[in-house]
């Protein structure tokens, strides 16, 4: 019996994924975040919240992800049409050939209803942009979020991809607030924070990776 509870538990440990906690200041610290042209990093503290402030797009170094979870704590600014942050990933280069689950705070409690339903967002770009799924796609590459987030406050995003989908789940939720198809373009890639040119808070970043 107990060869059996072994083999059993064997059997499970080997379908477990990889999970990596990452500490953003110490890798600011350590040169290990790159970031593109008009981007910067600095160390950041709010409360119980420790990690960087970005503006643009940092790349995590040595970092490859194709399946599994990200999970993050992320800041965006209540800015009408200035505040874009999230996670991206799949990135065979840093310029604009990667996907994208990000948030739209501003939108998150606007009046107006369809706005609302514009809160979180995937992207595979270059060839899908926001514009090109809303148009040929409209309502599935983008969701309200439930229940209404503050805007401008900390929000946890759990990213779920597999082969076949995107999920986010967003501060702690249950039921997903986007559950959508994965565009297939790329297998694998890096790993980046995005805030698309403008300014916005990460904390509390892990990866969780699938066998």
């Amino acid at each position: 019996m107990k060869k059996l509870f072994f083999l059993l538990a064997m059997l499970t440990s080997v379908g477990t994924a990889f999970s990596q906690k990452l500490d953003l200041q110490k890798m600011l610290a350590g040169h290990k975040l790159a970031g593109v042209p008009a981007s910067d990093a600095q160390p950041m503290q709010d409360g119980d919240k420790k990690g960087i402030t970005i503006k643009n797009n940092v790349w995590l170094t040595g970092v490859d992800f194709s399946y599994g979870t990200i999970e993050v704590d992320i800041k965006g600014r209540n800015e009408f049409l200035h505040s874009f942050p999230g996670i991206a990933f799949h990135a065979a280069d840093t310029s604009k050939n990667y996907d994208v689950v990000y948030f739209r705070p501003f939108n998150f409690q606007h009046a107006d209803t369809a706005r609302r339903k514009w809160s979180v967002q995937y992207v595979s770009l270059p060839y899908y942009p926001y514009d090109r799924l809303r148009k040929e796609n409209t309502g599935q590459f983008e969701s309200e979020i439930f229940p209404n987030p503050k805007p401008g406050g900390w929000l946890h995003a759990r990213i779920v991809v597999s082969r076949d989908s995107i999920k986010v789940y967003v501060n702690g939720m249950n039921k997903p607030s986007l559950v959508t198809k994965n565009l297939q373009m790329r297998p694998n890639g890096q790993v980046g924070l995005w805030a698309d040119l403008t300014t916005a808070d990460f904390a509390n970043l892990s990866i969780n990776k699938d066998n």
